[in-house]
């Protein structure tokens, strides 16, 4: 049964350097009828349970380590009886929220497979230190987290970021991906690596 990408959006809170935010975050589930793999189950782990049904899950993959993106991982992790995986760079960050350390490392060039389809790890850094997107050619598609979105890089005005990482590595890990790859975000709607790619000079001149 071949692989496919769902969609999930849930609601929630969004806490950094003193503030808070109302947001949507995107969980997205690939896989099949059989297996799937969680990436950034956001806020609400009864809702991702529900999502992924009687499906095994063979990892959770999280794409940084901010509190929206993380809050609720542990516990769905727990209820899907899964792997729980963050880049090291981003360990601060979960700390910052958790006692006990994530249940393995994500590392630059790292495969996770599932239902016949490869992810691939690429280390993003810049929204924060240890931002990783998924690659997976199979499906046309890159996970971006909070790296890139429609209309631009992700915030880096918070602690631990950093505008001119981010658009090396943009510029460097992401725009060089085939330009009809679909870019499934950490929040809004998704885009193309085509129809970010004209756009590269426009945000560094503007700076965010």
């Amino acid at each position: 049964m071949a692989a496919r990408i769902e969609r999930l959006v849930t609601s929630g809170t969004f806490s950094l350097d003193g503030g808070t935010w109302d947001v949507d975050n995107n969980v997205w589930i690939v896989g099949n009828d059989e297996e799937v793999i969680v990436i950034d189950p956001a806020h609400d782990a009864a809702a991702v349970a529900e999502a992924v049904g009687g499906r095994r899950v063979t990892a959770i993959l999280l794409t940084h380590g901010h509190d929206d993106h993380i809050r609720a991982a542990r516990e769905t992790a727990e209820r899907l009886r899964a792997p729980l995986r963050l880049h090291p760079a981003d360990r601060m960050l979960w700390d910052a929220v958790y006692d006990t350390a994530p249940d393995g490392e994500i590392s630059e060039g790292d495969v996770f497979e599932v239902a016949g389809v490869a992810l691939t790890a690429r280390h993003t850094p810049g929204h924060s230190p240890g931002s990783t997107s998924f690659v997976a050619p199979a499906l046309g598609a890159v996970f971006t987290g909070d790296t890139l979105f429609q209309g631009g890089p992700g915030a880096t005005g918070r602690s631990y970021s950093d505008f001119p990482t981010i658009i090396d590595s943009i510029r460097e890990r992401l725009l060089t991906l085939p330009e009809e790859t679909v870019v499934h975000t950490g929040h809004g709607d998704t885009t193309t690596i085509g129809a970010e790619k004209p756009h590269l000079e426009e945000w560094i001149a503007r700076g965010h």
